[in-house]
């Protein structure tokens, strides 16, 4: 059997993990993660429509993901499009609502 990472073995994987959580947990943040891994992509507009937020507050978190390479967004003409590209944040997220209904 392999022998398990510890801080002390691999602390760039474990502060790497840790950055992840910080950055989704943000109630609003891990909103935006829920819904884009629902909906697939997702545009600004649409995103602030879902949380009757200003723009300019979902643009700030968005850019906080995106950042933290959980997202990337598409752009199409004028708008951008978002998606969640991180496994990780993607198994943590379907792990936390699992069983909820949306």
């Amino acid at each position: 059997m392999p022998e398990l990472e510890t801080f002390k073995t691999n602390p760039v994987l474990f502060n790497e993990k840790a950055e992840l959580l910080k950055v989704l947990a943000h109630p609003v943040r891990l909103c935006i993660v829920r819904g884009l891994l629902t909906n697939k992509e997702c545009n600004v507009s649409h995103i602030q429509n879902c949380l009757e937020m200003p723009q300019s507050t979902i643009s700030q978190h968005l850019a906080k993901l995106r950042s933290a390479g959980i997202i990337e967004g598409r752009r199409s003409g004028l708008e951008v499009f978002y998606r969640v590209i991180n496994d990780d944040a993607k198994k943590v997220v379907e792990v936390l609502f699992n069983g909820v209904a949306d």
